[in-house]
């Protein structure tokens, strides 16, 4: 049976499972290109260990939620809503696809879809935001199909590469995501 919040046609969100997850954590974060797309600093290396004690931590407030690819029942990534402040209805979302042969079609979309219908029907909040770094044209072209509008961005905020690049951030209202879906 098809969950409408947690299902969608490619993928669907599982609860994290440390022991399991905590291997892919460390797996994905070897691929430089993912870590430039995740983290704005260096690059850090963690131990399974270290990663699956991490994950085990009492997170209150935070929902995170493992992607899994719904043909092959693999997990592909991670998406979590963190900061929620239930008086103003707002939380911040994050998602990682780090299975590169699923970059570009469409499950992190998918993904955030799900993740965001949670946040209003379920959570019952009324914003979800997110930020990302200007140079990550794939996530912003995700961010906008699924209803993301750019808010604000602090110029020249991180040095990569030699360059300087702005960090974006973006918000979704209950009310524009409603009348987009007519839910």
């Amino acid at each position: 049976m098809r969950s409408t919040v947690f299902e969608g046609e490619k993928v669907r969100l599982q609860p994290l499972e440390p022991e399991r997850d905590a291997k892919l954590f460390v797996q994905w974060d070897q691929d430089s290109e993912y870590q430039v797309l995740l983290n704005p600093g260096p690059a850090n290396r963690y131990s399974v260990k270290q990663v699956q004690e991490w994950l085990e931590k009492d997170r209150k407030g935070e929902y995170e939620f493992a992607i899994f690819d719904c043909a092959a029942d693999q997990v592909i990534g991670t998406v979590g809503l963190g900061g929620i402040d239930w008086a103003a209805g707002d939380c911040w979302v994050g998602i990682g696809i780090g299975e590169r042969d699923h970059w570009g079609k469409g499950y992190g979309t998918e993904a955030l879809n799900l993740v965001v219908r949670f946040a209003f029907l379920e959570l019952n909040l009324r914003r979800v935001s997110l930020n990302y770094f200007e140079y990550n044209e794939r996530g912003r072209k995700s961010y906008e199909k699924v209803g993301f509008i750019e808010e604000g961005r602090i110029s020249d905020w991180m040095n990569r590469n030699g360059r300087r690049w702005d960090l974006i951030f973006m918000g979704l209202l209950r009310r524009d995501w409603e009348t987009s879906r007519r839910v």
